[in-house]
């Protein structure tokens, strides 16, 4: 697909689009019909975007020794746990209580974006992404998705890259 650079905000642009365009970095916006009903946010996303799910990541919060880390995985599998928590150092980790991730992040379930979060955390992007010219992450709600290169992505959230996902 053909990336485009956004150089003005859009009506009815994120915290996660805003900082795309403050950066500079070409991107281009997917917007759906979200389905309340759909068992997936990320497969509800691949299947509106007709794109492949192991190119659209999914956002998790998770909990590593009582630190909140974030994992960027693609919806095509599972985020693993304990590779997660070596990627950070850690030891355990846990999914985090979704009303934490959703206040730390100030995104909702389903729309949480690895951008423009309210606060900064940790994050660790599945190894696989460096295989994909672009990737799909959340562009911050329900509905809406940003496309964009996995090199970008990993420069603006300061993300390790790890091997943290299960197919």
């Amino acid at each position: 697909m053909a990336k485009k650079s956004k150089k003005q905000q859009q009506p009815g642009g994120t915290p996660a689009t805003v900082a795309l365009t403050a950066a500079g970095v070409p991107y281009t916006v997917h917007a759906y019909e979200h389905d309340p009903a759909h068992p997936s946010y990320g497969e509800e996303a691949a299947e509106a975007m007709g794109v492949s799910p192991d190119r659209v990541f999914k956002t998790l919060v998770a909990d590593v020794d009582g630190a909140l880390v974030v994992a960027v995985v693609p919806v095509a599998g599972s985020l693993d746990l304990k590779a997660l928590a070596t990627a950070v150092g850690g030891k355990r980790a846990a999914m985090a209580d979704p009303v934490l991730a959703e206040r730390t992040t100030g995104y909702v379930r389903g729309g949480i974006s690895p951008l423009g979060q309210r606060k900064k955390l940790r994050t660790v992007l599945d190894a696989s992404a460096a295989a994909h010219d672009t990737v799909c992450v959340s562009a911050g709600r329900r509905g809406l998705e940003v496309e964009l290169s996995p090199d970008d992505l990993a420069k603006l959230t300061e993300a390790v890259p790890a091997p943290i996902a299960r197919a």
